[in-house]
């Protein structure tokens, strides 16, 4: 799986990430820091990347977009040093491939991992 890291967690963590030989590139490699939701979800579909970020801004743009990719995975944990986001992801990653592969939007808490498949609005 491919990920691409926002803006606000460690640049850091994408190289260990590519240590541990998962594709992973941070928005400040890309010279996209300032680059508005909307483009990196369009970036993110084009490149079949998940989006990891703080923001709880793309699930919001998804849930009303009626998209079912790209997946999003959103860390509601404060203060995440690099080597922990990248033990969590990897252990994220072995556990919710199937769901992250077909598109869902997942939330990581302290001590639950809540997960809701794209797109959010069904056709009727």
């Amino acid at each position: 799986m491919k990920l691409l890291l926002d803006q606000g967690l460690p640049r850091s963590a994408a190289a260990l990430l590519r240590l541990h030989e998962i594709d992973a590139v941070h928005v400040g490699e890309m010279g996209l820091s300032n680059a508005d939701d909307k483009t990196l979800i369009r970036l993110a579909n084009q490149q079949d990347r998940i989006v990891v970020t703080l923001d709880a801004d793309f699930h919001a743009i998804l849930a009303l977009s009626g998209l079912s990719k790209p997946s999003v995975i959103r860390i509601r944990i404060e203060g995440l040093k690099a080597e922990s986001l990248v033990s969590l992801l990897r252990a994220l990653l072995a556990e919710r491939s199937i769901e992250l592969g077909d598109g869902a939007l997942v939330t990581v808490q302290p001590k639950r991992v809540r997960i809701r498949y794209l797109p959010t609005i069904r056709a009727k």
